[in-house]
């Protein structure tokens, strides 16, 4: 690959290296230069530009990551549309992560140019949480690099989720005539609250003496009503092996295997069997929803991802938890959904599909109700729009309502009528964005008469979209021009909602450069819509 500065007229098909600013407009960096752009810059007087030329030994940093990215991705675990060299894995449910650690270390020794960052082995996360992020550093990689890679994913993948499986536990708490009620009352709400977290459910609690034959009056008792675990609280710490809590599980018919673990707070954790049931005696700070270590144990179990002493020491680095503030910790329904870290997890962007139009150019027809490849027009917007990665799906129906609504019959979308769509594309569009759920990050925009719009240019523009970065809106460029959708952070939505007449937020693009991205698209879908019959009958026959 050549990087550097080269002269403007000897530079089409390079790709630009970085941006060029030029008048009130410019090229971002990335942008591959035809004839077009390289008369536009010399007529702005540019001479020269840093660009690069890719050989025969280059994968482009999109394609590079993304096929390493499949490559490594296991059960459970999605892989994003690159962008930038970039791409993401996300786990698709709630579970645990886990990862062929020494694998990865040789992975990420291959070369510098093809990297793999992710998150700690048997790191808990919710769905659509990031597990892992390809990045390739220069816009393209070395083939012999990337296959060496690929080489190494063939024995199987690298990282894969364990979903948590609804694991059904009983609780068991043992009591003195010191024991306040309150105190074990407050326990069972805990361990609830605790095991909703992991996906798991508290079957049912059982009140004994401290003593060994009233623990295992008890546990046994709890083991034979069934249950895939059973939690122990004890009245007071465990301080040896030979106490009352463990001797109490034995005398149930169980085997302690360990007691104690190298994690603070979580030291005092019991850990045993009754046959292939855990039987765990809880340590005292399990009481309180604070993080600690039999949550690390819990949640392998959730898993079903086996536990042995061995595990469990293993446990000791990383194990002073006192003062971890970025593990999840079930403190309320809102904590228990995810990392409650936006840059960690996919964004939730909803979809808007305008459909509201009086398609008056198509003459007597409604062109989103004409027939197309086997399906309405409309559906084959909607139909991409629900196959990608965005959340909720809302489409606006506005001229023949009855018809449009009939077509969309048991797709799952959220329905919005405009009785003001006469009036213009603004009022569907607030229409539209007044049904996007609150805590959407971002809505794209879509035009229902764009057939070739798939749920992969889709995917490509919320791979793109990163406000953090600076990217808040995402534009597809075909050949230079800018087309449909666009996708916008939800900061812009208010914005919108104050346009009015026959107009779209395109008058937003150019008062909002900074903060928008370009993607380029290799065919004409951003730009083709069907609105006149000579589009349509064109269509046809470029498609039949």
């Amino acid at each position: 690959m050549f990087f550097g500065n080269m002269p403007v007229a000897g530079a089409e098909g390079a790709t630009l290296a970085h941006g060029v600013r030029f008048g009130k407009t410019g090229f971002k960096k990335g942008r591959r230069l035809d004839a077009a752009d390289i008369a536009l810059l010399q007529e702005a007087g540019i001479e020269e530009v840093s660009a690069v030329r890719f050989d025969e030994n280059d994968v482009q940093e999109d394609p590079a990551a993304h096929a390493l990215a499949t490559a490594v991705a296991g059960p459970g675990l999605s892989v994003a549309e690159p962008f930038t060299g970039r791409s993401n894995l996300f786990a698709e449910e709630a579970g645990i992560v886990l990862l062929d650690v020494e694998r990865l270390h040789a992975l990420n020794r291959i070369d510098p140019d093809l990297t793999i960052a992710t998150l700690p082995p048997f790191a808990r996360v919710a769905a659509k949480d990031m597990v892992a992020t390809i990045k390739v550093i220069p816009f393209a990689a070395p083939k012999d690099a990337l296959d060496r890679c690929l080489a190494l994913a063939e024995a199987g993948p690298l990282l894969r989720l364990a979903p948590f499986t609804g694991m059904r536990a009983r609780l068991v708490q043992s009591r003195t005539s010191a024991t306040a009620e309150k105190m074990l009352d407050k326990t069972v709400e805990v361990t609830r609250q605790r095991l909703h977290s992991v996906g798991g459910e508290l079957l049912g609690e059982r009140r004994c003496p401290h003593t060994r034959d009233g623990i295992a009056e008890a546990v046994r008792a709890s083991l034979d009503e069934g249950a895939d675990i059973v939690l122990v609280a004890g009245a007071s710490a465990v301080t040896d092996r030979r106490d009352v809590l463990p001797a109490g599980i034995e005398a149930a018919g169980g085997t302690v295997e360990h007691v104690g673990m190298p994690v603070d707070p979580g030291n005092l954790l019991v850990f045993g069997h009754d046959g292939d049931t855990p039987v765990l005696g809880l340590p005292g700070c399990a009481r309180s929803i604070k993080l600690n270590g039999f949550d690390w144990v819990l949640e392998r179990l959730a898993a079903k991802v086996p536990v042995t002493p061995a595990d469990i020491m293993a446990m000791g680095v990383g194990g002073l938890l006192s003062e971890i503030p970025t593990r999840p910790q079930p403190r309320s329904e809102a904590r228990t959904t995810g990392t409650g870290n936006a840059s960690m997890r996919a964004p939730r962007i909803a979809a808007l599909v305008l459909a509201a139009g009086r398609s008056s150019r198509m003459g007597p027809d409604n062109k989103l109700l004409i027939p197309l490849s086997g399906k309405p027009l409309v559906r084959h917007v909607v139909d991409a729009a629900l196959e990608s990665s965005c959340e909720q799906v809302v489409v606006v129906t506005g001229h023949m309502q009855a018809e449009v609504t009939a077509v969309l019959a048991g797709v799952p979308v959220v329905s919005v009528h405009n009785p003001d769509f006469a009036s213009g594309l603004a009022s569907s569009l607030k229409a539209g964005l007044a049904a996007v759920p609150k805590d959407a990050d971002g809505v794209i925009v879509l035009l229902g008469d764009m057939p070739k719009v798939d749920r992969r240019l889709i995917d490509r523009m919320i791979a793109a979209f990163s406000p953090a970065d600076g990217r808040s809106i995402v534009v597809p460029v075909v050949n230079g021009k800018r087309g449909n959708p666009v996708l916008w952070a939800a900061p812009f939505i208010e914005t919108m909602r104050q346009l009015e007449g026959d107009v779209g937020a395109k008058a937003l693009l150019g008062q909002n450069e900074d903060q928008l991205v370009e993607i380029a698209v290799d065919h004409d879908g951003p730009l083709l819509d069907l609105d006149t019959p000579q589009a349509l009958q064109a269509y046809r026959k470029d498609h039949s």
